[in-house]
């Protein structure tokens, strides 16, 4: 297995982590946080930590990674803004299933901006990664039917896997860092705009409650600046497909994170939900590195 492919898989993995533990940070902040402001603030933290570390590269910024960045930057803040708002329609377990519907689009995706067509190993992994999803995130009573909130977070889904393969695309030529930075600085700008459009107005006392403040440096410094940026760093060595499959463990953390913080019990269905995701990714490595020797 290649070094810098394996230590790629290893980043994005612990960035499922860092999402997937962000679940109950979410949980809590919503009950005082208007949704659209929390992106607002999450994003707005992270992108000048980033400029004071990689200040040295911001005079590399041209007129395309500009673009591209700020390609980036749109489907991310429009994959946000669908999963929240969807998630007042729908209930948390569908929102969850349906937003990582990303792990079927991304391989078709690929297909049509980069011309290389999804092997079926791949296809097979990804439908059984979303067979696995759905004991996780669906209740055994669910009703499955669709309505606003599981159309909106569909949407949410798509946005999600444009991001990821474009991601890929533009990583390929440009320095993921600097792509991370002006995406990030896009989608703040967008939550800033779209904040008194959807959540109206805010009391900002609210965030100098101790909790509050807390959770939104969680979400901004870790979530947002560490998660993308190693997502971005690492999905220029990782296909997107198999980036879409890693990233779906961040169902496996977030009920792992419910378990330890929020004292909910693992069942059997969760438990071969997580075996069904992890299977799922060891048929595509295991698929990929062999295609790699040959």
């Amino acid at each position: 297995m290649n070094k810098k492919a394996f230590f790629a898989s290893l980043g994005l993995i612990f960035t499922t982590m860092i999402w997937g533990f962000a679940f109950v940070v979410v949980k809590n902040s919503l009950e005082v946080l208007p949704p659209i402001y929390m992106i607002a603030f999450r994003f707005t933290i992270s992108v000048p930590l980033l400029c004071i570390i990689f200040w040295r590269k911001l005079s590399r910024i041209s007129k395309k990674s500009l673009i591209h960045g700020g390609i980036l930057g749109i489907f991310l803040f429009l994959a946000y803004a669908f999963q929240t708002i969807g998630c007042e329609y729908t209930t948390a377990g569908k929102n969850a299933f349906l937003t990582t519907t990303y792990v079927m689009i991304v391989p078709f995706l690929t297909w049509i901006f980069s011309k290389i067509k999804p092997a079926k190993v791949s296809v097979a992994a990804a439908v059984i990664a979303l067979v696995g999803i759905g004991f996780l995130s669906l209740e055994s009573d669910t009703q499955f039917s669709v309505n606003i909130g599981d159309f909106l977070t569909l949407i949410c889904g798509l946005f999600y896997a444009l991001h990821m393969v474009f991601i890929s695309k533009y990583t390929a030529k440009e320095d993921p860092i600097l792509l991370t930075i002006i995406q990030l600085s896009i989608t703040a700008i967008l939550g800033w705009i779209a904040t008194p459009i959807y959540d109206g107005t805010f009391d900002f006392k609210i965030v100098s409650q101790w909790n509050v403040l807390n959770s939104i440096l969680y979400l901004g410094l870790f979530s947002t600046m560490l998660g993308f940026l190693l997502q971005n760093v690492c999905q220029k060595i990782v296909r997107p497909s198999t980036t879409s499959l890693i990233l779906s463990f961040e169902a496996v953390f977030g009920v792992l994170s419910s378990v330890i913080f929020l004292h909910e019990k693992i069942t059997l269905r969760m438990f071969i939900g997580c075996i069904l995701i992890f299977t799922a990714l060891l048929i595509s490595e295991t698929n990929f590195f062999k295609a790699k020797k040959k």
